[in-house]
């Protein structure tokens, strides 16, 4: 099988509830059966500003998003320190994976320099984003080659699976809620996360942008004005 390489993860919306207005709705519990479903708009965005600003966060846990990720395993496990959200991924144990691997194009930065917490990224030369390919072609090529042969031979999926390495492709949902959502973003959108993870989390900001305006243009004032 010819091997397939993927130099973006995708993400989509599989499902989602809640608004702009449920979470007006949630702040104006008290009132909800006077004129709570009549507030215009510039009220609600107003509310929602004014909450997200000092931090009345619960009303924002009246929603849910569930995005369905296509990315390399070490973004996925990167994922996976958001315990905020639920999973079900991919499963090794009872199909088959797939020869998809992730290898990241020339504008991914390739040299590390600086020191712990301060490390910046810059681009490689020609040479060795050449080397880069060579080089990892190589190895998943390897890698996919001893898996198959170990299937081939009957060797349980669970064991075959153990030499193939992070940058193979997976698919998972995640699911969380608006407050959560705007969590995860604020540390994976900063400059200083992972690049791969920053694309994936700058697909799901425009999910969220779309299906509430309101809730990520009060999440954005304050984000910016946070990294500035």
């Amino acid at each position: 099988m010819t091997l397939e390489f993927v130099d973006k993860s995708t993400v989509s919306l599989e499902n989602f509830t809640g608004s702009d207005i449920a979470v007006a709705r949630a702040a104006w519990v008290s009132n909800y059966g006077e004129d709570a479903r009549e507030k215009d708009s510039n009220r609600v965005a107003g509310l929602i500003n004014f909450l997200y600003t000092n931090r009345h966060m619960s009303p924002f846990e009246h929603g849910q998003f569930t995005f369905f990720i296509d990315t390399p395993i070490f973004v996925a496990r990167e994922f996976m320190r958001h315990r905020t959200f639920s999973y079900n991924e991919w499963s090794g144990r009872y199909s088959d994976l797939q020869p998809r691997f992730y290898l990241p194009n020339k504008e991914r930065p390739l040299i590390q320099a600086g020191k712990v917490g301060a490390y910046t990224f810059e681009p490689g030369s020609d040479e060795q984003y050449a080397r880069l390919l060579v080089e990892t072609r190589r190895a998943y090529a390897q890698a996919w080659y001893a898996y198959k042969e170990m299937i081939d031979q009957g060797i349980a999926r669970e064991v075959a699976r153990n030499v193939l390495p992070v940058g193979i492709m997976t698919k998972f949902y995640a699911t969380v809620n608006p407050r959560n959502l705007m969590q995860f973003l604020d540390l994976r959108t900063d400059p200083t996360a992972l690049a791969e993870i920053r694309y994936v989390a700058g697909e799901m900001e425009k999910i969220f942008a779309i299906h509430m305006p309101l809730t990520h243009n009060a999440w954005r004032k304050q984000h910016e004005g946070s990294s500035s």
